[in-house]
């Protein structure tokens, strides 16, 4: 049976892990072949080789998409390999949370790096190959999918920063979804709530504690349940355009 992605190829970053490596195997799974970013090499080469194994073709590109060279070589290499483009997850973040009075500067500098100049890298880097594609590819459409979060909806005390990151991906996305729409390129965020995935284990000792606390007795979500919107929003007709989706946990409030 053909993937409704057969034909076409897809750029995932953030994918050593979590969402971005649920999406690589659910867009492997429609057909697309997949290009892996991400800095953790091992993990990489544990997730293509799983791709494989699974009959489909996969591309490890290890690189750090803060820095915009690395970003630029990332893609072109993807396209030099598969002469094509067409679909970007710009799933790469960090979540850094915390009082503004009590955090260390360096943290915002790497979620600001992550979270914005990451994903504007990627995409100024991707977007021709995505309009090549939208206009010369069989289904005639390209797909720009920028992973938020439900922070990008709510502020709450304690993640200030990491709300200006992610109302901040959702505003760029806004904006370009409206500048590439009618050339067929279709701009999408995501808003996951909690997710059980390695962000958490990246903050200080102390909140990491108290976000276990705030989300005690929550059945979390999965990976793989953001990696399905993601499926979900790229194998639509070309004349369906799902602009944006909030996913929450069932018992989440926030």
């Amino acid at each position: 049976m053909a993937g409704r992605l057969d034909g076409t190829v897809a750029l995932v970053t953030g994918a050593s892990s979590g969402i971005g490596a649920a999406t690589a195997r659910s867009l492997a799974a429609d057909g697309a072949t997949i290009a892996v970013l991400a800095r953790r090499r091992a993990k990489l080469d544990e997730l293509a080789q799983s791709l494989r194994d699974g009959g489909g073709a996969a591309l490890v590109v290890e690189a750090d998409i803060t820095d915009r060279s690395q970003a630029e070589s990332a893609v072109d290499r993807v396209v030099a390999e598969f002469g094509r483009l067409d679909t970007v997850v710009n799933n790469a973040g960090l979540m850094l949370v915390g009082p503004v009075a009590e955090a260390p500067p360096e943290e915002w500098d790497r979620m600001l790096a992550v979270n914005v100049q990451g994903m504007l890298h990627v995409t100024r880097a991707a977007l021709p190959h995505l309009l090549a594609a939208a206009e010369a590819a069989p289904r005639r459409v390209a797909d720009l999918v920028n992973i938020s979060s439900t922070a990008g909806r709510v502020a709450r005390p304690g993640t200030a920063v990491y709300n200006l990151t992610k109302f901040g991906v959702n505003g760029f996305s806004e904006a370009l979804r409206q500048e590439v729409g009618s050339k067929r390129v279709r701009v999408s965020v995501i808003e996951p709530g909690t997710v059980e995935t390695e962000l958490a284990s990246h903050v200080r000792d102390g909140i990491r504690e108290a976000i276990v606390r705030q989300t005690e007795g929550l059945e979390l979500l999965q990976p793989a349940d953001i990696a399905d919107a993601v499926s979900y929003i790229v194998t639509r007709d070309r004349r369906v355009a799902v602009n944006e989706i909030l996913v929450r946990a069932a018992e989440q409030t926030w």
